[in-house]
């Protein structure tokens, strides 16, 4: 059988680095040939985040850092090659997401950082990019991208399939046999625990969710986090850290003994 292989880059919302993936379609589903993860410099993080933000000079510092970002994932490509002993030429194409840095649907768009120009070039490869523009000017959130592949992988002629993703940030997909696939963000996912985690723990993230089994639920708090409108909202919808973040959790924190 002849191969058909393609790469596949992302860098989501939780910060924690690049994951590259050497995929064969000529199975079905897609075979996994090889993965690699290179993780951000805690100095690339902060120029990120900090992108999230209004702030000075920002076309400047998003276009700078749209080429280091580029260069990062030129990287985690060749070395998934090196790893897998495959040559680039042989490469159909490569996929890469970008990193999000706003997302803004109910605007008309969404902002995904980095050069794929720049990448083509690093890699020799055909880059694919610009997942989500096509489905926000047709009315859409341009999120959550993953229900695609869920829908590849995970559909059943019989059974009705839900599938949880716990990403920066969480979504569902609902695979019903024979009928249309829908999926949508239901909420916040390790963005916001890394996040707390970080601020109380001095760690990136908590391992086996050591940190967390120790602690109890809050009804109170619970009930008020719960309380913000997104998660009344029908689906589709989509969300970022333009709704949830760490000021988003102190608000309801304040009064506290947690804060």
């Amino acid at each position: 059988m002849n191969q058909e292989l393609y790469v596949g880059v992302m860098s989501g919302t939780s910060l924690d680095g690049v994951d590259a993936v050497l995929v064969d379609f000529s199975f079905t589903p897609p075979k996994l040939v090889q993965n690699y993860f290179l993780p951000y410099d805690p100095n690339l993080k902060r120029d990120l985040l900090a992108l999230h933000l209004q702030g000075e000079n920002e076309l400047h510092r998003a276009a700078l850092l749209a080429n280091v970002l580029s260069n990062l994932y030129a990287q985690a490509i060749n070395n998934l090659l090196i790893a897998a002993e495959i040559s680039s030429k042989l490469i159909v194409a490569l996929g890469c997401h970008g990193q999000t840095i706003r997302h803004c649907p109910d605007a008309g768009y969404s902002i995904q950082l980095f050069n794929p120009a720049l990448l083509a070039e690093l890699t020799g490869i055909t880059v694919v990019a610009d997942f989500r523009s096509r489905d926000i000017a047709a009315g859409g959130q341009g999120a959550p991208l993953v229900p695609a592949f869920h829908d590849a992988c995970f559909s059943h002629e019989t059974s009705h399939r839900i599938i949880v993703n716990v990403g920066g940030i969480a979504n569902i997909t609902s695979l019903p046999p024979e009928d249309v696939v829908i999926g949508f963000d239901c909420g916040p996912g390790n963005m916001l625990m890394d996040a707390w985690c970080f601020e109380n723990q001095g760690k990136s993230y908590d391992e086996n969710g050591n940190w967390a089994s120790k602690g109890e639920t809050i009804p109170a708090l619970l009930e008020a986090l719960l309380m913000q409108p997104f998660f009344s909202l029908p689906p589709p919808k989509s969300t970022g850290r333009d709704c949830f973040n760490l000021n988003w959790l102190r608000i309801h924190l304040k009064g506290t003994e947690l804060l």
